[in-house]
Order: C-alpha cells, then structure tokens, then sequence
C-alpha cells in the first residue's frame, strides 16, 4: 500500500500544461513534478518536510 495522500487537485488548463512540458523535460511524470515542485517551493520558505524514502526497484536479491 501506498504511504502517499492522494487527492484531487483542480488546475488552470495552461499551468498543467506547462507543468506536463517540464515534466516532460525533466522525465518525470506530471504528479512527481508538481510533488518536487512543491518540496523545492517549501524548501526556499525554510520548511524542511521529511522525505518518504523511494521503494527498492528491481529483482529481489536471492535466497541462499
């Protein structure tokens, strides 16, 4: 299960197009924008927001 809050969110037709052609530049999906968006927005504030740690991709390591 998820550790992230989803909700919906309602956006002005030009600014999630321009948030899709940075997304698309940066190869991030239009979501992980907005989220880093919003982190690098609070970090220039001085709001310091713990970080979820990102799952492990890949195969699993075998078993011995």
């Amino acid at each position: 299960m998820s550790a992230r809050k989803p909700f919906a969110l309602r956006l002005d037709p030009a600014l999630h197009a321009e948030i899709e052609a940075m997304a698309a530049r940066d190869l991030r999906s239009v979501n992980a924008e907005i989220e880093f968006l919003l982190r690098e927005s609070l970090a220039i504030r001085g709001v310091k927001v713990a970080s979820v740690p990102a799952p492990r991709r890949g195969r699993p390591p075998k078993e011995v």
